[in-house]
């Protein structure tokens, strides 16, 4: 973990370990900071994911980025071992584990809030035995059918997303007369299977599902919409990060521009994400993003 950079004013020989420390950290999710949109940073240990495959696939560059993103101000680090950019292939559940139960380990271990990304119950259970309190699911309408008595046994926070058919597709069954309307209705039929399980509503979270069955258009009615979808009674993320629809839209000479030169359009979302009341926004880039949320708080008082 020596690569990781002091920060300014701490002196070479901090260790990321004591500078993560000299941060208060939430230990539960109930201590979560009021009164803002959080910021959630995006760890991907994987070789292969969209934005930035292959650049923390070993662990201990893995807990470096996810303890900067930290001190950037991240206020949940969603680490994910399976990538579901389009075209991507399916690891199996041991090979997921693998690469991310160290890592949420040790940070855990260093004061950090830990969420999973994770499609698999067998994943998200022993995540949760080894610290992560949210488990964040982007299997949309094919849910694995043993999650639901899992996050009510567990008592967990989860993250429900929409999505249609394969999440590896570029665009299944795309096309929607009324996409606001229909991915709430989606997400509430969803729900209900959560709810019979045992899971209260207060563990619910609900992601849109931005870039996932949708095209850019669709992205930005959800993105308009974000009040009718708070209107479902949850919590709501907003994960727009460095997204294709967003590339589209900086696109030069027909080309989108590429992953990382996303950032601004990512931060300029961030901000109207906060002012239009996301519970948290899912980013690559830390620093922008809980710059926003903080300068859009003290905008609206």
């Amino acid at each position: 973990m020596d690569s990781l950079a002091a920060a300014p004013g701490t002196g070479p020989a901090t260790s990321p370990l004591r500078l993560v420390r000299s941060v208060r950290a939430p230990r539960r999710f109930e201590e979560l900071p009021d009164g803002r949109t959080l910021v959630m940073g995006i760890l991907n240990v994987t070789p292969d994911s969209f934005s930035d495959g292959g650049s923390f696939e070993e662990t201990g560059a893995a807990v470096d980025a996810g303890l900067k993103m930290h001190y950037e101000g991240a206020d949940i680090i969603d680490v994910g071992g399976e990538s579901t950019r389009p075209d991507s292939v399916r690891v199996s559940p041991e090979e997921e584990q693998a690469r991310i139960l160290p890592v949420v380990r040790a940070l855990v271990k260093a004061g950090v809030l830990v969420s999973v990304d994770t499609m698999n119950a067998s994943t998200a259970e022993k995540a949760i035995a080894a610290g992560a309190v949210l488990i964040n699911d982007v299997s949309g309408m094919d849910v694995d059918p043993q999650m639901p008595e899992l996050i009510a046994r567990t008592g967990v926070h989860y993250v429900l997303m929409h999505s249609r058919g394969a999440v590896r597709s570029r665009d299944p069954k795309a096309s929607y007369e009324s996409v606001v309307d229909e991915v709430i209705s989606e997400l509430s039929r969803i729900r209900e299977g959560f709810y019979a399980a045992g899971v209260s509503p207060e563990q619910i979270i609900i992601d849109p599902g931005l870039g996932f069955s949708k095209d850019g258009e669709a992205n930005w009615e959800l993105l308009r919409s974000l009040d009718q979808l708070n209107g479902l009674g949850h919590r709501v993320l907003v994960g727009a990060s460095r997204k294709r629809f967003l590339g589209t839209l900086l696109a030069t000479e027909g080309r989108p521009v590429p992953p990382r030169e996303r950032d601004d359009a990512t931060t300029a979302v961030t901000a109207l994400a906060a002012f239009s009341n996301a519970w948290c926004v899912r980013v690559h880039n830390v620093s922008p993003s809980a710059a926003a949320v903080k300068t859009t708080a003290a905008w609206k008082g």
